[in-house]
């Protein structure tokens, strides 16, 4: 099982090991693939380090959107059979909203 949940925690790290936790054993194109998958890799890009960017406590530099997408692309990362969500969407625009829906987790909204 993979949880979701509308408070993110990420921790004092960078993003790529804070995606990463959710699979300790992944590779980095496992990495980013599931960044991918949750639209990460744009706001990532942009980081001054991309992927080895360190995200202050708890994620301080990012957006509530950009921290729910990396909490996403982790539960993804996991590949769990059950991804539960508390909300997790919700400080997502409505079109990041639909996409993560209906590209990374297949539903139809």
């Amino acid at each position: 099982m993979s949880f979701v949940f509308q408070d993110v925690v990420l921790f004092n790290d960078t993003v790529y090991n804070n995606i990463k936790i959710g699979n300790l054993n992944a590779t980095e194109e496992q990495v980013m693939a599931v960044a991918k998958a949750a639209y990460c890799d744009e706001f990532i890009e942009k980081l001054p380090d991309g992927y080895h960017t360190v995200l202050g406590e708890n994620g301080s530099t990012l957006s509530g959107g950009e921290r729910q997408r990396l909490s996403i692309a982790r539960a993804l990362l996991k590949n769990a059979p059950i991804v539960l969500l508390d909300e997790a969407t919700v400080s997502l625009d409505p079109e990041s909203e639909s996409s993560i829906q209906q590209d990374s987790l297949g539903w139809s909204v």
